[in-house]
């Protein structure tokens, strides 16, 4: 029971690292949790905050994107989310498609990663229409679809068939964790690894 020795180059790995991939949350706001009917909101928000606490343990770049804060027409990213990054400022748009914002695409294009992991409210818009954009800038691009939710089940899965038609990679939370950690042996991160997994997926 060996792994190999010689770990495979993290920054070049086909595979998510915590050096290749960076992680992208958009719109987690009260209004668009609450109108989400493609999922039960408890599980919804859980599993993004697994999310969340996953990109913390492996020290991944993380860009949070709000739309209509300083308008006062939405509040600011659920609680949840801001526990985990209490030091984080969230990019405030107006612009429905968050690629179409100039901050936003500077502060993802700063985090140097061409593998985007990516949760947004709603489906079939906040997350379709960046990710549409991002792939054709040759932007490889993984939506966490246990970790997002549409206005109906028909809209969530029309969203999901449009970005992975256009080369979207989708995965499950579970599976960015196992993918994140990949050994057993790499024991910095196994007790949190193991805690974030098994507690949610105890629930």
């Amino acid at each position: 029971m060996t792994s190999y020795a010689p770990i495979r180059d993290p920054d070049k790995d086909q595979l998510l690292t915590p050096q290749n991939a960076a992680l992208v949350i958009i719109d987690f706001q009260p209004t668009q949790v609450h109108s989400v009917a493609s999922r039960d909101k408890r599980e919804l928000v859980a599993n993004i905050t697994a999310v969340a606490r996953l990109a913390k343990l492996f020290n991944l770049p993380v860009v949070i994107s709000t739309v209509n804060v300083k308008t006062g027409v939405n509040g600011p990213t659920v609680h949840q989310i801001t526990d985990v990054f209490p030091e984080l400022d969230a990019i405030d748009r107006t612009a429905i498609n968050a690629w179409e914002d100039q901050d936003f695409v500077r502060a993802v294009k700063a985090t140097g990663r061409k593998k985007l992991v990516i949760a947004a409210l709603w489906t079939e818009v906040c997350l379709a229409f960046p990710t549409l954009d991002a792939l054709a800038e040759g932007v490889e691009v993984y939506p966490v679809v246990d970790a997002v939710g549409g206005t109906s089940v028909e809209a969530h899965e029309a969203g999901l068939r449009r970005i992975v038609q256009a080369g979207a990679k989708p995965i499950s939370w579970v599976s960015l964790a196992c993918e994140l950690q990949r050994d057993w042996n790499r024991t910095q991160t196994t007790k949190t690894f193991a805690q974030i997994v098994f507690a949610v997926e105890g629930n």
